[in-house]
């Protein structure tokens, strides 16, 4: 068991078994950070992800918990403090299933059923680790969302406007928490390579499409997103906050 006073800040990635989670949780602690692999059902994956980086020399533990359920979600964090201390950092990345569906084919349920279930885990989180950030005086709150927010793709509305849900929630909590020293931001990416959104909702040629409508001719790697996660939750992002970054090579531009 680490000791709550030694190491760096204590980092909790959701949903970090693989993908973007992964890279996140590999970066942050090549970084210096102490860091919480979150997953639901895959142990497996989430175990060779903290074997990595302890190989590496990092620290890190892995945690399970359902996102979505308040007294899971509450469990997991009571495990981290015992185990670590306080939250100070939370990359809010776990994916909550969808239905890639027309508006002409998607049904309330399934449109409704996955902005409730985005908006619910956002929310137990949040509640769950503001109060240990509030007593420190400082915080880091990265939530994922979509360039799908801003650009509609066929198919995708029940993500895309789940995670604009997401992105005004954000601003809000920026606001109230922002004196307590905590900051919350959202990293927006375009199609990223080896997910399981990307491999879902995009075939190779979409795929290809995607990247030569993109700035930098190619589509995002878990990597790419990873490294602007990292610096919202690190120390140069300090007077940062209620942004989102579009990590999408210039598949969308202002």
């Amino acid at each position: 068991m680490t000791n709550v006073h030694q190491g760096g800040r204590v980092a909790l990635i959701t949903g970090a078994s693989r993908g973007i989670g992964a890279a996140v949780a590999r970066l942050l602690a090549s970084r210096g950070m102490r860091v919480v692999v979150n997953y639901r059902s895959s142990r497996g994956e989430a175990d060779d992800v903290v074997a990595s980086i302890r190989s590496a020399g990092g620290q890190a533990m892995a945690v399970q918990g359902d996102v979505r359920d308040g007294s899971a979600v509450l469990g997991m964090v009571g495990q981290v403090r015992s185990a670590m201390g306080e939250v100070e950092v939370l990359v809010h990345n776990a994916l909550i299933p969808y239905a890639i569906k027309s508006f002409d084919e998607i049904s309330w349920d399934e449109l409704g059923g996955k902005l409730e279930q985005e908006m619910r885990a956002a929310f137990l989180l949040t509640k769950a680790v503001v109060p240990g950030m509030t007593t420190r005086g400082y915080g880091r709150i990265v939530y994922l969302g979509t360039v799908l927010s801003r650009q509609p793709r066929e198919g995708m509305i029940a993500l895309g406007t789940s995670k604009a849900a997401l992105g005004q929630f954000a601003h809000f909590v920026a606001q109230e928490v922002g004196p307590h020293g905590i900051t919350v931001n959202v990293v927006a990416p375009g199609p990223v390579d080896e997910t399981v959104t990307t491999d879902a909702a995009l075939d190779q040629e979409h795929k290809e499409r995607q990247a030569a409508q993109t700035a930098m001719g190619r589509i995002a790697s878990p990597d790419d997103v990873a490294r602007a996660v990292a610096f919202y939750a690190g120390d140069d992002s300090g007077f940062i906050t209620g942004t989102t970054a579009p990590v999408n090579g210039g598949l969308v531009m202002d």
